[in-house]
């Protein structure tokens, strides 16, 4: 493995010599040992050339920030044999029969949500009535009440309220203010059974009005509130009920079964094996984990499936940790969009999912095949193409030209081939629009293609914000609409874009292969790209200069030495955590303004997670603490901090603090005036110099700096390094103290698989035949 490229960091000062805090440094150290000043590290195979001027001598560092999963223990158990698993699906024949006739019902175009039956047809049609105006969204917020369940007997059904099914973080909407009596009325059920009160509001606003006779009633409803964890509601349970409560009782397995599949979907998963399920049941004290999905199943928290997927996601584990950090918005985050696995999809084992991502996926398999249907395939953009600017760009042309639903692969050079594909468009009288995942992103597509109003944040476009609107039929007003970012695209959000799209509109999903996937659950890209549902155009042009280099040899697995003349690329190696925030303060503000002309407000500080000695907390502190100090008078910020603003669970918006009043917390979000109410401050604003990579994904600015201290080697993988070193324009500066960990994650660490149904489903919807 080569190495990465040597040269100078940019000095600084030398009257830089200030404390920086290390906040949070305990516990055991793994650090490697130190290295002299300009010495270079042979061990790690990475040549090194550090800062001039001396350092403050480092804090202990942890042992650890915020790591990638742990092992849990649904992966204790055997798998059962497979005679199990195929009783298992002998059971479901009915079910099978009803799969297979509705593959081959679906042999012509398909108008959008017609195949669908039961909970999903019934939420496809209210999403229906609200955008056609026939209903408000306000009306389906208040459900009736749901019909009595089938008689059991009491020991296992005592009159009880049902709480609505456990929502996943990704997708979920704002909660919505309860009454206060509400509030408190919890707070003295938690009170009584020697719970944290400080939990009431949020469970309140999770569980609804009635949250307080919920929890009474079935106790483990309380996993329905971010951040508790499974042991934590059997305590509350066995507070509340006493002799009553038991490991196998149906309102807790039918809680757990709905935890673990929410887990998962934090993960990126939409479905589960069902042997990961029930291992990871037993693993929790089920001693009847086959019955307790059989109830689960039957009482509507998840939804049993019999399809073909991939096998090496199907036995991913489930992730425990990911629930013990409720106000981390990226810590489910950490599964990524794999790489298109060419191979054929065998049938596989039985799965385990939520109704809702059932209906996302079933609806976006079928809308994607209605628009590669529908759409005339006799345009003729052949002048447009001749015109192009690139073959490439002339190749996107002619495959949009013959095709509704096209897919383009390529890295950020690549963006500028959409942006041609958007002028040829508008040069043939057509309605075409770009949206990408970030403003910054819609800026520099903008800026590709010449014109202001080429471009709308995808947000902007869903929320009727941006963009031309919705015709008569609630349907977007466009002939052609390029998705960029489409890495970031969660499968419910893909859904509601494909649903709005009508009859005849092209689609473009244009993104990098190698980036981090989306914050919400599926892998759409990675999913459209391995099923060949359409034509795929893979861009040859090559990003420019020594990041560029970098970053694509990064992608094939590659951590290759570059020429960087310029300074472009700079390692800075680190003993331990509190060196590395040190280090980190003086590139932020002093070393990189100086020798690159690069202001501190330009530059973002990229690192591996949110906790730990030198994750997002930490060093946005230390950051704040540099450059812009204060007592943090409105709710811990000040005007002129750098924050980032989380309007819903998994989407980051950069800001700045403008000032507060009465109405609560004001921002301006890239030239948007943003108010954010005092009671949502501390969850939906946090400081934003640094980023974990999920958070920067689709945003890049002048300068980046990478942190890598010991203890984040663990959460490395090879789209990770790819994304977060992709995030600098004009420089790139490592901050490296982990030794030969980023090598081998860069070759060694791809990203890791998420189990989901839509690649099955689209390899057996009719499309186009399609290129590679």
């Amino acid at each position: 493995m080569t190495a990465l490229p040597r040269g100078e960091t940019p000095g600084h000062s030398a009257e830089d010599t200030e404390d920086t805090e290390d906040t949070g440094s305990t516990g055991s150290t793994g650090d490697r040992p130190g290295l002299p000043e300009g010495g270079s590290e042979e061990s790690s195979g990475l040549p090194v050339d550090v800062a001039d001027g001396s350092a403050d001598d480092p804090a202990g560092g942890s042992a650890s920030g915020e790591t990638p999963e742990a092992t849990t223990a649904g992966e204790a158990g055997d798998p059962p044999a497979v005679s199990e698993a195929q009783a298992e699906l002998a059971a479901q024949r009915e079910l099978r029969r009803r799969i297979e006739q509705r593959k081959t019902e679906k042999a012509g175009p398909i108008a959008a949500g017609t195949r669908l039956s039961g909970t999903a047809a019934e939420l496809l049609a209210a999403v229906r009535a609200v955008e056609s105006g026939q209903k408000t969204a306000s009306a389906f917020y208040e459900a009736p009440p749901a019909p009595a369940p089938a008689a059991r007997p009491a020991a296992q059904v005592a009159d009880r309220p049902r709480a609505p099914l456990l929502r996943s973080a990704s997708a979920a909407p704002v909660p919505q203010e309860v009454p206060q009596e509400a509030v408190d009325a919890v707070r003295a059920v938690l009170s009584g059974a020697g719970g944290p009160a400080a939990l009431a509001p949020a469970a309140a606003r999770t569980l609804g009005e009635q949250a307080a006779e919920v929890l009474r009633q079935d106790p483990w409803q309380l996993l329905a509130v971010p951040g508790v964890r499974p042991e934590q509601a059997d305590g509350f349970a066995r507070a509340l009920l006493g002799p009553e409560c038991g490991p196998d009782d149906e309102r807790r397995t039918g809680a757990l079964v709905g935890w673990l599949l929410e887990q998962a979907a934090v993960r990126g998963h939409t479905a589960l094996d069902l042997v990961t399920v029930r291992a990871a049941l037993a693993g929790h004290g089920v001693t009847d984990p086959e019955t307790a999905v059989d109830d689960a199943v039957a009482e509507g928290v998840a939804l049993l499936f019999e399809e073909g997927v991939d096998p090496a996601g199907a036995e991913e584990p489930v992730e425990e940790s990911a629930a013990g950090n409720a106000d981390d918005e990226s810590a489910g985050t950490s599964g990524e969009a794999d790489d298109e696995n060419a191979g054929g999809r065998a049938s596989g084992p039985a799965l385990l999912g939520l109704d809702r991502y059932a209906l996302a996926e079933e609806s976006l398999a079928d809308g994607l095949a209605r628009l590669a249907n529908a759409c005339g395939k006799g345009a003729d953009w052949t002048d447009a193409a001749s015109a192009a600017p690139s073959p490439s760009a002339a190749e996107l042309i002619r495959a949009v030209a013959g095709a509704g639903l096209v897919v383009h692969a390529g890295g950020e050079a690549a963006r500028a081939e959409p942006a041609a594909l958007l002028v040829a468009a508008h040069g043939l009288g057509l309605r075409a629009l770009g949206a990408t995942h970030s403003t910054d992103g819609r800026r520099r597509l903008a800026a590709g293609a010449g014109d202001p109003g080429a471009a709308v944040t995808l947000a902007g476009l869903l929320s009727g914000t941006e963009g031309p609107g919705r015709d008569e039929e609630g349907a977007l007003a466009l002939d052609l609409l390029v998705v960029l970012d489409a890495p970031q695209l969660d499968v419910e959000t893909a859904a509601a874009l494909v649903e709005a799209l009508a009859d005849g509109t092209r689609l473009v999903l244009s993104g990098d292969p190698g980036v981090l996937g989306s914050a919400g659950a599926g892998r759409v890209f990675a999913d459209v790209l391995a099923a060949r549902a359409c034509p795929q155009v893979i861009s040859r042009t090559p990003d420019p200069g020594p990041i560029g280099e970098l970053v694509s040899g990064i992608g094939i697995g590659e951590l290759n030495q570059v020429e960087a003349p310029g300074k472009e690329v700079v390692i800075v190696p680190v003993r331990d955590a509190g060196e590395a925030v040190h280090r980190t303060v003086q590139l932020v503000a002093d070393s990189v303004p100086r020798a690159f002309g690069i202001d501190a407000a330009d530059t973002r500080v990229i690192t591996v997670g949110h906790g730990g000695p030198a994750g997002t907390r930490a060093l946005n502190a230390a950051l704040k603490e540099r450059l812009n100090p204060g007592p943090g008078r409105f709710g811990g910020f000040d005007p002129g901090d750098r924050v980032v603003h989380v309007p819903s669970p998994g989407r980051t918006v950069p800001a700045v603090v403008v000032s507060a009043d009465a109405e609560g917390l004001r921002l301006d979000c890239e030239g948007t005036e943003v108010v954010v109410p005092q009671g949502r401050v501390a969850s939906a604003v946090r400081h934003g110099w640094a980023l974990s990579a999920h958070q920067a994904a689709g945003t890049r600015w002048p300068a980046a700096v990478v942190v890598l201290p010991g203890d984040a080697a663990q959460g490395l993988s090879r789209p990770w390094v790819y994304t977060a070193f992709g995030r600098g324009e004009r420089h790139l500066s490592v901050v490296h103290g982990v030794d030969r960990a980023l090598p081998r994650a860069v070759a060694e660490i791809p990203a890791q698989e998420r189990t989901t149904r839509l690649r099955a489903l689209l390899e057996a919807l009719p499309t186009p035949e399609a290129s590679s």
